[in-house]
């Protein structure tokens, strides 16, 4: 498939019914190329629509999509899915309690849940270094059952990799983990987005200070439309944010780190 356009993601005046309901409307968002981005919305927003949007898995009742190049109705979406990872906490509970590590992360050269092709050398090296980059070598050999919720996520990360995709989306990657673990994770996802060669990011949260200063661009997503967008620093905003939860709110910065708190 060939890439003709400067912009990972294009949405042009999306709108989405279902059951006579609007769910999205005026969508309107482009992801330029190098550019990593949060996404921030609270639950039942429109953020996870947009997802499956952006993957094909449901289909604008207005508006035009493109991805990576390819408007949406002159690209097999099946063929354009392998380049996209998506990584959620829900998808923890679709793998085999018995699986062994590196054997998860191999799958994502396969898009299947469990390992049944046979794998090479060359695939278990690329898994063991996906997992040496996240910060999880030692995790090498064990059973998926006995991985701590944050190292699994870790893992599910390295897979999604496997496929070398040029899209990654992090739905709520961070959902349930302690603060340690949290930290550990983001860390991680520090070091992957500042490699060369990382993929576009998407980073979906409903909480601010997980937005580690790596997405420069941030996306507020509200009631099925586009609150705000742009770069982060003038949209994490005390006054935007105050409008946005509509309620006063004031933004503190620590290290680069934002923290949330009503005024």
């Amino acid at each position: 498939m060939k890439d003709s356009s400067r912009y990972v993601i294009e949405l042009e005046d999306i709108a989405w019914q279902r059951d006579q309901k609007t769910v999205l409307q005026q969508v309107d968002w482009r992801v330029g190329a190098g550019e990593h981005w949060a996404v921030l919305g609270l639950n039942g927003s429109g953020k996870t629509t947009i997802l499956n949007m952006i993957n094909g898995y449901i289909w604008p009742t207005r508006g035009k999509v493109s991805v990576l190049g390819h408007p949406f109705g002159t690209v097999d979406l099946r063929e354009l899915r392998k380049s996209i990872g998506w990584v959620s906490s829900s998808l923890q509970e679709k793998f085999y309690p018995n699986d062994r590590a590196q054997n998860i992360v191999i799958s994502g050269k396969h898009a299947s849940i469990g390992l049944y092709e046979k794998t090479s050398g060359d695939d278990l090296e690329q898994a063991v270094q996906l997992m040496q980059d996240l910060g999880c070598p030692h995790l090498y050999d064990r059973t998926y059952q006995t991985c701590s919720q944050g190292e699994k996520q870790k893992l599910l990360i390295a897979r999604a990799l496997m496929a070398a995709p040029k899209l990654l989306i992090l739905d709520e990657a961070c959902n349930g983990l302690d603060f340690l673990a949290r930290e550990a994770l983001l860390a991680s996802i520090e070091s992957l987005a500042a490699k060369p060669d990382a993929p576009t990011l998407l980073f979906v949260t409903h909480h601010i200070e997980e937005i580690s200063p790596v997405f420069t661009h941030s996306l507020l997503v509200r009631r099925g439309t586009i609150f705000a967008k742009g770069e982060s620093e003038n949209v994490l905003t005390s006054q935007t944010l105050s409008s946005f939860f509509e309620r006063p709110v004031q933004v503190s910065h620590h290290k680069g780190r934002l923290g949330l708190v009503i005024s």
